[in-house]
């Protein structure tokens, strides 16, 4: 209708006027809808979230956050993350974590210290050597292709501003694909990289990729898609969606080109197109190149088609928090909220060398019900496991079990720096914390 929902967010205290930036809910199309804000400054007493449908309170509107309440850049840690992990409503396990650290009962610093940058870093020359101390975030670059540690500095340093991080030292891997392919009675046995993305027949230790987490710090930033916007601009709904599949993407995969040849024989099923060549560059004047698509564009299809690049598609959490169904392709690779997921009730599978991909996609259409019906639980699972508190926890629950395996005390290597806090003039941070007492602990 044309009354619209309001969202009106203010200090507690009428001293306190912080910028708050609040944009218009997002329609979800299924009769939720998602507010969101974000904060360039501070308050000391709390906030006051006022929810309005014409002028009336909705939805038990208003909510009250009592206390400090911190904007982004502010360097403000819980100093007990026992109740750091209450307030974010941190899940107590994580499958994929409790999984990855099966070949890790012990960490040995020592050994990783004189092994990994003469076993990792010359090869693939994308590992990035860290050490949390004392809550400050060192580390030293390991080779020549580590540029996206700007993704992890961004996330270490958001997480350091909001909890007191344990003392740990490990290695991160910024590349692709995971590194570490011994089996844990192998001798030597394998060492505990910290990866993107992993497979089944490796031992990394698995982190949100840096897309999602970078996604996820610059909502209501940048102008990029981000997980929460996606679910405000979901297409057409189900039943005025274009009856076809769709694939777009770069050529990083042989089975990529197979999709487009599908394409042309099959139009009325499959709409696939290279949009960059760069591994195939031979195959763009018998394929064709085709015009980027607008992320949300996507949607006005029912069915995605999602094939891996290099690794797995960093697209498919995008994907399934859209409201089309999801043809995923059987892949060795996984990332951290993979184990989540089941097919035939989040998505549809579809085989390695897409050679059912058409029969898939028929099935879809003649079984119209069911294939809504999976969409939308795909779409549901993803709203649980991809909201951003959840890629806090998740993070800080690595960083923490891992910590408790270590032998040896971390420490700040040489050639090591310490990576600053963002320098924040624009907004006035005092922290009012205050440290457990004694016999509160």
């Amino acid at each position: 209708g044309r009354t619209q929902f309001k969202v009106v967010i203010k200090a507690l205290s009428p001293k306190e006027v912080p910028r708050i930036y609040t944009p218009r809910p997002l329609d979800r199309n299924d009769g939720t809808f998602l507010m969101r804000y974000r904060m360039y400054g501070s308050v000391r007493k709390g906030l006051k979230i006022e929810i309005f449908y014409g002028d009336q309170h909705v939805a038990q509107s208003p909510y009250i956050l009592k206390g400090a309440v911190y904007h982004e850049y502010c360097d403000c840690p819980e100093e007990d993350p026992e109740i750091w992990q209450n307030v974010m409503s941190c899940p107590s396990q994580e499958p994929q974590i409790t999984k990855d650290f099966i070949s890790f009962p012990t960490i040995d610093l020592q050994r990783m210290f004189k092994e990994i940058p003469t076993k990792f870093s010359q090869t693939r020359g994308a590992i990035v050597h860290y050490t949390i101390l004392n809550n400050h975030i060192y580390r030293r670059s390991l080779g020549k292709y580590t540029d996206f540690k700007m993704f992890s500095d961004e996330m270490f340093l958001s997480l350091s501003r909001k909890v007191r991080l344990p003392d740990v030292e490990f290695y991160l891997n910024v590349g692709d694909w995971p590194v570490e392919y011994r089996k844990a009675n192998d001798t030597p046995a394998p060492i505990p990289v910290i990866s993107w993305c992993g497979s089944v027949d490796s031992r990394d230790i698995v982190l949100p990729t840096y897309d999602v987490t970078h996604s996820t710090l610059e909502t209501l930033r940048g102008v990029m898609n981000d997980l929460l916007s996606i679910q405000g601009n979901t297409g057409p709904f189900w039943e005025n969606k274009t009856e076809r599949a769709l694939f777009r993407g770069r050529d990083s995969r042989e089975e990529r080109l197979y999709l487009v040849r599908l394409s042309k024989e099959n139009p009325e099923l499959l709409d696939a197109g290279i949009t960059g060549y760069f591994f195939f560059r031979e195959k763009e004047k018998e394929l064709g190149k085709v015009q980027l698509m607008g992320f949300f564009d996507f949607f006005k299809y029912k069915y995605q088609v999602n094939v891996d690049g290099t690794v797995a598609a960093y697209r498919f959490p995008y994907l399934l928090l859209g409201d089309s169904l999801v043809l995923k392709q059987d892949s060795q690779y996984y990332e951290h909220f993979y184990i989540g997921l089941k097919p035939w009730k989040h998505y549809v599978p579809v085989k390695r060398n897409l050679e059912d991909l058409l029969e898939k996609i028929k099935w879809a259409k003649e079984n119209d019900e069911e294939a809504r019906k999976i969409a939308k639980e795909g779409q549901l699972m993803a709203r649980e496991l991809l909201q951003p508190h959840r890629f806090y926890c998740y993070y800080y629950k690595v960083l923490q079990k891992y910590a408790k395996r270590q032998a040896n005390k971390p420490e700040i290597r040489d050639g090591m720096e310490l990576v600053p806090q963002p320098d924040d003039r624009d907004s006035v941070c005092s922290c009012h914390r205050k440290k457990p007492l004694r016999e509160d602990l």
